[in-house]
């Protein structure tokens, strides 16, 4: 053998050897480790049977507690039902009490209706014996002793009950009427301006008698142009130094006058020159009616009524009623209305908004049918006005009824404005014919012995027969008169009826 075999030989011995040492080393670290592992365990399972032996202790002290707990809850609940039980049997026993002291109070009650029914009938029974026996006695059935009953209370209690009634009457009609004097003195006194009755005049005063040829035209030429372009009736008589303008629109009345008036300055008529004057005219009516209606509302403090309307109420400029200038009726009317609704408590502005407009149908009433205050309704409806206006215009003559205090408020300023002394002017003629027609109202009646218009037929005096009729009857009798005229009359303001009834007895001591 070699020595390079040797060597070999002795390379692979050594090979073997060092993996046989390296195994044996490796097997010998891990049988350490293994054991070193079990031992670890081993470890960890005394330890959780500890720990598992004291968790069942605690549980079996916390099972003991909690039986401990529930045998005295138990016990408790025991207890409690016991005790309801005896409350339960305690009522059944005070049910069964009442329930038989209530039989015994029904069995009472009925003895005692049993017995009231008895004696009912008794008494009934007797009643009926003694109206026999009164019927017998007096010859007078039962409706007849009644109605002789009731007819001689009646007749001695009459003077009585008169003059309780006219005491309350007094009494109450005195603080009421001290209260609304205090009211409307204050209301006059604030609006105490001095009043002109204003006619609009539709007489045309001329320079001389020369200028009716020039008017009138060749042929009537220029009359009928100026008719034509006016729409009025012009009126060309005998009477010395004037022209009479007819026609039942004020407005047109006014164009007319207007127009003519220049004409006749200007001394050139014409058909041509008719139809310029009078478009001239119309412009300055028409600036005139809007000018007057915004001064009016402006004078009222009023700035919520449509454009429209305030043009339609500045109409009432040329309007009058009884020589009253409507347009200045109206604003004295607002500011009264004003006054009235504060002192009242009501609202100021529908108030005095209302009684403005109150007139604003006879700018065209003579246009459109029905009475003023139904065109006045339909054209504040027609531009939108406020339905509590409507509600204060609509009432003022009393053709609907009253709604709301401010319609009160309208009415009554209404009758201030028109009804002071000196406010309106009237015709003899007329004036004579509503004292006649208060008069015969009055002596329509019968038991009337006299009747006496007074006060520019403000208040009427009406004497009767007192044999005729008493003082209960004379009462009632103003009411109707009162009634029928307001009926049958058309007034402005109001009429005080006064019924007198006297009795004089006269005896002599001899």
């Amino acid at each position: 053998m070699g020595q390079l075999q040797i060597l070999v030989l002795f390379t692979g011995l050594a090979g073997l050897v060092g993996i046989a040492l390296g195994y044996f080393i490796r097997w010998a670290l891990t049988f350490g480790k293994k054991g070193s592992a079990e031992l670890k365990i081993q470890q960890m399972l005394l330890d959780g049977e500890k720990d598992a032996k004291k968790i069942l202790v605690e549980a079996e002290k916390k099972v003991e507690e909690i039986r401990v707990k529930a045998k005295e809850e138990e016990k408790e609940k025991e207890i409690q039902s016991k005790k309801t039980e005896e409350r339960l049997i305690k009522k059944e026993e005070l049910l069964d009490k009442r329930q038989i002291d209530i039989k015994k109070e029904e069995e009472e009650v009925k003895k005692i209706k049993e017995e009231l029914e008895k004696n009912k009938e008794e008494l009934e029974k007797t009643k009926k014996e003694e109206e026999e026996k009164l019927q017998k006695i007096a010859g007078l059935n039962k409706e007849d002793a009644k109605n002789l009953l009731l007819e001689t209370i009646e007749k001695n209690s009459e003077e009585d009950l008169a003059v309780r009634i006219q005491k309350l009457e007094i009494f109450g009609e005195e603080k009421l009427e001290r209260k609304a004097r205090d009211i409307l003195v204050s209301a006059i006194h604030r609006m105490g301006n001095s009043v002109a009755s204003d006619v609009l005049s539709t007489t045309i005063s001329i320079p001389s008698d020369d200028i009716k040829g020039k008017i009138i035209g060749k042929e009537g030429k220029n009359i009928r142009a100026f008719e034509k372009e006016t729409g009025v009736e012009l009126i060309v008589d005998d009477t010395p130094g004037a022209i009479t303008i007819s026609s039942f629109d004020p407005i047109r009345r006014q164009i007319a006058r207007i127009a003519l008036e220049d004409l006749i300055i200007d001394g050139r008529i014409q058909p041509a020159r008719i139809e310029k004057f009078v478009e001239d005219a119309k412009e300055k009516v028409n600036k005139t009616i809007k000018e007057k209606g915004e001064q009016a509302v402006y004078e009222c403090g009023i700035y919520n009524l449509d454009p429209r309307i305030i043009s339609i109420l500045g109409r009432l400029h040329f309007r009058t009623s009884y020589g009253q200038n409507v347009l200045q009726h109206s604003i004295e009317m607002s500011h009264i209305a004003g006054i009235l609704a504060q002192e009242l408590g009501a609202n100021v502005e529908i108030a005095k908004t209302g009684a403005l407009v109150h007139d604003i149908g006879k700018a065209v009433d003579h246009e459109i049918q029905g009475t003023h205050a139904e065109i006045g309704k339909r054209i504040l409806q027609k531009f939108g006005s406020n339905e509590d206006i409507i509600k204060a215009m609509e009432s003022h003559h009393g053709e609907t009824p009253f709604q709301s205090i401010e319609a009160v408020i309208v009415q009554v300023a209404d009758s201030i404005s028109g009804g002071r002394p000196g406010a309106r002017r009237d015709t003899v003629e007329n004036y004579l014919k509503r004292l006649e027609e208060l008069e015969s109202i009055a002596n329509s009646f019968e038991g009337i012995d006299k009747a006496y218009a007074l006060q520019a037929g403000r208040e009427i005096r009406i004497f009767v027969r007192p044999d005729d009729i008493s003082d209960v009857e004379a009462k009632k009798l103003a009411r109707e008169i009162a009634l029928k005229i307001e009926k049958d009359l058309k007034y402005p303001g109001e009429i005080k009826v006064n019924v007198i009834r006297e009795t004089k007895v006269i005896e002599y001591a001899r």
